[in-house]
């Protein structure tokens, strides 16, 4: 017969509770557990990575910009007088000399005006001449009349003299004699106003001579001004180079009409070449004049040195022109593009680096830092210092032999270690 044992029933219950409260305990340890651990590292790809370890010594700071070459001399050519093209006698690309004709112009006003100015001088010219002649007849009649009065008044006081000689001898009445006194008197004086006559006729002479001559000078001048204007319709290179560009923006045209000081062409010297290089405005601060360059041309490398700074910001980056020091190698030409790397100073004796992505100079940043073994890399905070082209100084955060990574880990700002795989 079946005996009932109720204490078999509680002890199995009892148990039950038991692995219950062990089960909740466990998973709760595990859920907390779980909790407190932090995310999986990042995995980066080692062949995607560029590293570079901490050096100590030599530092050449450098900035780097891109730019063309520019003719050192360069002819622009505006027409000076408005015109119409008649006849384009160069090409772009041609070769020519300060006196070669580039185009022909025609301008009916300028050349009715030179022809207008020939006339006008030759017509003062002969008004000088006629007026000279004229003076000179006036003068000379003046100088007859002067000297004839020289005469009698010479005659006179021989007479004035004799009769008072006379007088003594009682030989002539004393009123004949001072008749003869009186006449020669009045002629001296008549004498003396006559030559003050033909002084003052002199002068006058001189004077409008002087006035008459200003107005064929003035008269000479403008017709050298519309000779000139005439023989500019003619339009010269005025430089030894290479014919650049017929034109402003379109090329020009037979039968063109142009504005006076429309530009008709451009001519450089290709012997004489500088390169402008923009620099970034914020790497520009150090630039000055004086400094070494050297300027790629792609076929070859020229050493230069800094003449220029533009003390203009344009489009974030500033012009800074390079006179070339060396012969330039074949090819080169204007409007070629090159980059230029100017060098700033050398640093002696300071930690450097290679430049990160996102390393700029005198900034705190965040680096990743290869750990012992290479197969990890930690957050650390490096304050750099000043930067070059492809290096930069390491204030502080940073000690020789440590090995940073130096693409863009932008991507991974949420972590402070990555594994590398």
């Amino acid at each position: 017969m079946d005996i009932s044992r109720p204490e078999l029933g509680r002890r199995r219950r009892q148990r039950q509770w038991i692995y219950g409260a062990v089960a909740l305990v466990t998973l709760g340890g595990i859920t907390f557990g779980l909790a407190r651990l932090k995310p999986a590292a990042p995995r980066v790809d080692r062949q995607a990575i560029y590293t570079d370890t901490v050096k100590r010594g030599e530092m050449l700071r450098q900035v780097r910009g891109n730019g063309t070459l520019v003719p050192e001399e360069v002819n622009w050519i505006p027409a000076i007088t408005a015109g119409r093209v008649e006849r384009i006698r160069v090409l772009p690309g041609a070769a020519v000399s300060a006196d070669t004709v580039l185009v022909e112009l025609s301008n009916p006003e300028v050349e009715h005006a030179a022809f207008e100015a020939d006339w006008q001088l030759k017509a003062a010219e002969a008004q000088l001449n006629k007026l000279r002649a004229q003076l000179e007849t006036d003068r000379l009649s003046q100088e007859a009349q002067a000297a004839q009065l020289r005469a009698e008044c010479s005659v006179a006081k021989l007479d004035a003299q004799a009769d008072a000689e006379l007088v003594a001898d009682k030989l002539v009445d004393r009123l004949t004699a001072l008749r003869s006194q009186t006449r020669a008197e009045q002629l001296e004086i008549r004498c003396d106003l006559e030559e003050k006559r033909l002084r003052i006729l002199q002068n006058s002479e001189a004077a409008q001579l002087a006035a008459q001559q200003a107005e064929v000078e003035r008269l000479r001048a403008m017709l050298e001004l519309r000779r000139s204007q005439q023989a500019r319709l003619k339009v010269r290179s005025g430089l030894d180079g290479v014919l650049q560009r017929l034109g402003d923006r379109d090329t020009l045209q037979v039968g063109q009409q142009l504005a006076a000081g429309a530009l008709v062409a451009r001519v450089a010297n290709p012997a004489r070449l500088k390169a402008e290089i923009k620099v970034v405005e914020t790497q520009a601060k150090d630039v000055a004049p004086g400094q070494p360059a050297t300027i790629d041309t792609r076929n070859g490398k020229v050493a230069g040195r800094v003449v220029r700074v533009d003390p203009a910001v344009q489009n974030g980056t500033v012009t800074v022109d390079i006179a070339l020091d060396e012969p330039l190698p074949r090819g080169a030409r204007p409007d070629l593009s090159v980059e230029g790397v100017i060098e700033l100073e050398r640093l002696a004796e300071v930690l450097y680096v290679g430049r990160p992505v996102q390393g700029q100079a005198d900034s705190l940043v965040g680096l990743f830092k290869l750990m012992p073994g290479g197969r990890d890399a930690e957050r650390v905070r490096v304050q750099l210092g000043r930067s070059s082209v492809s290096t930069i100084e390491v204030v502080s955060g940073l000690d020789l032999g440590d090995t940073i990574l130096l693409n863009d880990m932008s991507q991974y700002d949420a972590h402070d270690r990555v594994r590398i795989n």
